[in-house]
């Protein structure tokens, strides 16, 4: 029925020519994929051997150190002293040195801060979160694109050209679903990661605040 509609051939003929445009493409953007997964993989792993790990009893213990500090020079010399991350400390220190700010002031600072990181973390996530959704659709796509050309040269008996067809079919679906899996993988890892970050420096947050508070 499709065959007798007017300019049907000419829609079909045009519809094949993107479809196999694409496969170039998406073979192209796939092994970007495997090379970015591979480093991904490298800078996590090297990211875990210098991650540093904060029990929650050392930040009970900073927040009950913070809170009974008696200026800012002792609060600042708590935090320079602690274990945390080197960026949680700039952070608390910038946030402790505005005492001459309004409590309001302090309290939308310290919003900043945490929004900061919030974004830079974001932008981490970001490149392993498109490579874990779009990296098996560019494996489907893969396997689709070539098929079309193999079942019609199967229709005229060419066998060989099926064949090949079904290899690219199998390598990019293999490639794409590998690239998404190690995606998924490091984001899930990463995040909860930055998670428990994000949580340890608003809880240091809050307590730098109440010093604040208290020294007004």
């Amino acid at each position: 029925m499709v065959a007798n509609i007017p300019g049907s051939e000419f829609l079909t003929s045009g519809l094949n020519v993107i479809s196999q445009s694409l496969l170039i493409p998406v073979i192209i953007i796939l092994l970007i994929f495997v090379v970015y997964a591979v480093i991904t993989l490298g800078g996590l792993i090297s990211e875990y051997t210098s991650r540093k790990k904060i029990p929650v009893l050392i930040i009970k213990n900073l927040i009950h150190d913070i809170s009974l500090a008696k200026s800012e020079e002792e609060v600042q010399k708590i935090i320079s002293d602690s274990p945390i991350p080197n960026k949680q400390k700039n952070d608390l220190i910038e946030l402790v040195s505005s005492n001459d700010l309004s409590t309001e002031s302090s309290e939308t600072l310290a919003r900043k801060l945490i929004e900061q990181e919030e974004n830079s973390i974001d932008k981490i996530l970001e490149k392993t979160d498109i490579m874990a959704r779009i990296g098996p659709t560019l494996g489907l796509m893969g396997t689709l694109i070539p098929m079309g050309p193999g079942l019609a040269a199967l229709g005229s008996g060419d066998v060989n050209t099926l064949a090949e067809a079904i290899i690219v079919a199998f390598d990019t679906t293999v490639v794409g679903i590998g690239a998404g899996a190690v995606g998924y993988l490091v984001s899930k890892i990463r995040k909860r990661w930055y998670d428990e970050y994000l949580s340890n420096l608003e809880a240091l947050s809050d307590a730098a605040l109440d010093f604040l508070k208290l020294n007004k």
